[in-house]
């Protein structure tokens, strides 16, 4: 099984292909590089509460758009930060979380 938190293939969403849905899914990619640095500088500055509701909100956006391997790194963060889990093991989820998110693209596998 491959791990997908260090996989470097890209990540396309299962939507993508969908001539409705395809262009809210390309908005959703390009938003990612964003997200990312909320996460980053959320968790830089230590703002549990913020981070773990970004995270909860990344796990939500990327099932509806179609990009189901984020929601669980997302859930793992959400989960270690509500549960009270040591900062690096916060710090580790944030960084598997923005690994996978780096590997969002737009459009369809070739």
């Amino acid at each position: 099984m491959v791990n997908q938190a260090t996989d470097t293939q890209p990540l396309y969403s299962s939507l993508g292909g969908d001539p409705d849905l395809g262009e809210i899914v390309d908005l959703f990619v390009e938003e990612m590089p964003d997200r990312i640095a909320t996460l980053l500088h959320q968790a830089e500055t230590s703002d549990w509460e913020n981070l773990r509701r970004t995270a909860h909100q990344l796990k939500g956006a990327a099932g509806s758009y179609g990009f189901d391997p984020i929601s669980p790194h997302a859930a793992k963060l959400e989960d270690a930060i509500r549960d009270g889990e040591p900062h690096q093991q916060i710090r580790c989820a944030v960084e598997e979380l923005v690994e996978i998110c780096k590997r969002a693209r737009g459009g369809t596998a070739e």
